[in-house]
């Protein structure tokens, strides 16, 4: 996959979170969202999205990083850092 933007990255990721989360659609989200408290996601939430992302933009995120990954911008660091 092509290089993508920070931009591009966070709309992926909101439109996995809509998509995994569909009760979330028209919620404002960006950067500083919280997943957990903002947004009410799980665990098992955060493993869907996240396992979409990671088919979406094929990219494997390890999974001892995944209770790290709290705000969408921890979200958007952790695929972008993994792109060429």
């Amino acid at each position: 996959m092509a290089k993508l933007s920070r931009t591009e990255i966070l709309q992926e990721i909101v439109a996995a979170i809509y998509d995994c989360q569909p009760e979330l659609e028209g919620t404002q989200i960006d950067e500083n969202t919280n997943i957990n408290t903002d947004l009410g996601i799980d665990s098992m939430g955060m493993i869907m999205i996240i396992t979409r992302l990671e088919g979406n933009f094929d990219i494997m995120v390890p999974q001892q990083e995944w209770d790290s990954l709290s705000t969408l911008a921890d979200v958007v660091n952790a695929f972008e850092s993994r792109m060429d």
